[in-house]
C-alpha cells in the first residue's frame, strides 16, 4: 500500500506527460470520436470510362450507391469543361435585365411564344425558391407551335416539351455564339451520361428494356441557376426539401449549400468540382420497383453568390410509367398511363402559373 502511494505522483506525472505529447492524437482523434463523419462520402465515384463500359463490377457499385445514399459521383469526363460552363454562366446572369427579359418565358413576360424554354427572374417576393434561371431544351424547332394556346389538352404539354430553345441575343455575337456553344455541348454530354446511367441502372437489374422508355425524352431540361447572396440568411433554404421525379445530373462546381437526406439528418453533398452529382427521383424509384431509391434533398443559402446547373433527364412522352419493370402498377399509374399524363398534371404544380399570361 505504502508503495502504491509513493508511486502515484509519479505515475501521474507521467500520464500528464504521456498526454501533452499526444497533442496531434486528440487534435486529429477527438472529432472522429464525437462528431459523425459524413457519409455521404462513402458514395460511389464512378469515372466516366467505367460507366460508358458498363461492366457487371461498375453496375454493382452503382446500384448499391444508389441504394444506400440515393446518389453517386461521375468524374474524369473528358469532353467536359466545368470552369469554362461556370464563367460562361457568370457573364450570362451578369447581362442587363432588359436584356435577358426579351428570353423570358411567357409566365413572365406575355405575349411570349416560348413556354418552358428560356428566361425567368429573381423573383424577391418569394421566400423560398430564391433563384434566377435560364432553361435549355433538345429542340431546334417547335412541334405544333399554334396548340400552346389550347386548353391544356395533352397536345399542348406535348407541343411545350417539344419547344424549341431562343438564345442571347445580347449584341455581343462573339458571346451569344459562344454561349450556345457551351451549353448545346453541355446539355449533350449531360444527356450521354443520362443515358449511360439509365443503361447501367437497367442492365445491372437485368432489365435492359429501362432504357426504351427514354427514346425521346422531350422534356428533357438544362437548368442554368443563380442563387443571389442575401444578407443574415445564412441557413435558409433557397430550394425547400423535395424529391426529384426522373434523373438528375448535376453540376454544382465548388460551391457547398446542397444537402441530402441520410437516415433522420441532412448532410453536406460534397461539390461536384470537375464532374457530377447524380440521382434519381420517384418516378423512376417506382418503376424499378424501389431497387434504387429517391433521396430528398434541399439547397441551403450560404453567403456567397452560388450557382449550379442541374440537367434533368426525362421518359419520353408516350412512356409507359404506369408499370414497374416487374410488371407491378406503379403509383404513378394509379393516375397516368404516360409520362406526357403526368407532366401535365406535376408542371403546373411545380411551376404556378406557367400556362397563364401573368406570373
Amino acid at each position: 500500500m505504502e508503495l502504491t502511494k509513493a508511486l502515484l505522483p509519479t505515475s501521474v506525472t507521467l500520464l500528464a506527460a504521456l498526454l501533452l505529447s499526444q497533442t496531434s492524437f486528440f487534435t486529429h482523434r477527438i472529432p472522429s470520436l464525437f462528431k459523425p463523419s459524413n457519409p455521404l462520402h462513402d458514395a460511389a465515384v464512378i469515372s466516366y470510362a467505367e460507366l460508358t463500359e458498363n461492366a457487371p463490377a461498375t453496375q454493382q457499385r452503382l446500384l448499391s450507391s444508389m441504394s444506400e445514399y440515393g446518389l453517386f459521383f461521375i468524374n474524369q469526363v473528358p469532353s467536359y469543361n466545368a470552369s469554362q460552363e461556370l464563367a460562361t454562366l457568370r457573364s450570362f446572369f451578369a447581362l442587363p435585365l432588359d436584356t435577358k427579359m426579351e428570353l423570358a418565358v411567357r409566365k413572365y413576360r406575355p405575349g411570349q411564344r416560348n413556354v418552358y424554354r428560356g428566361y425567368g427572374p429573381l423573383v424577391s417576393a418569394t421566400a423560398t425558391q430564391y433563384k434566377e434561371m435560364f432553361n435549355i431544351g433538345p429542340h431546334e424547332t417547335d412541334y405544333k407551335p399554334s396548340s400552346v394556346d389550347s386548353d391544356g389538352s395533352l397536345e399542348q404539354f406535348r407541343a411545350i416539351g417539344r419547344e424549341r430553345n431562343v438564345w442571347p441575343g445580347s449584341g455581343d455575337d462573339a458571346f451569344d455564339r459562344h454561349f450556345r456553344d457551351v451549353f448545346s455541348r453541355g446539355f449533350a454530354t449531360r444527356r450521354m451520361l443520362a443515358q449511360a446511367v439509365v443503361r447501367c441502372i437497367g442492365e445491372g437489374l437485368g432489365h435492359p428494356e429501362l432504357e426504351e422508355r427514354f427514346t425521346e425524352h422531350e422534356f428533357s431540361t438544362l437548368g442554368l441557376r443563380r442563387y443571389p447572396a442575401r444578407g443574415g440568411a445564412a441557413g435558409r433554404l433557397t430550394e425547400l426539401e423535395h424529391e426529384d421525379s426522373t434523373v438528375t445530373i448535376l453540376s454544382t462546381f465548388q460551391n457547398p449549400g446542397l444537402e441530402a437526406l441520410y437516415g433522420a439528418d441532412y448532410w453536406d453533398v460534397p461539390p461536384s468540382g470537375e464532374g457530377f452529382v447524380v440521382n434519381i427521383g420517384t418516378l423512376i424509384a417506382d418503376i424499378t420497383d424501389g431497387r434504387v431509391k429517391a433521396v430528398r434533398h434541399r439547397v441551403r443559402q450560404i453567403e456567397k453568390e452560388r450557382f449550379s446547373i442541374p440537367f434533368f433527364f426525362n421518359p419520353s412522352f408516350d412512356a409507359d410509367i404506369g408499370t414497374s419493370l416487374t410488371g407491378r402498377r406503379t403509383r404513378a399509374g394509379e393516375r397516368h398511363r404516360i409520362f406526357g399524363e403526368w407532366m401535365r398534371e406535376y408542371l403546373p404544380g411545380v411551376e404556378p402559373g406557367l400556362l397563364g399570361k401573368t406570373p
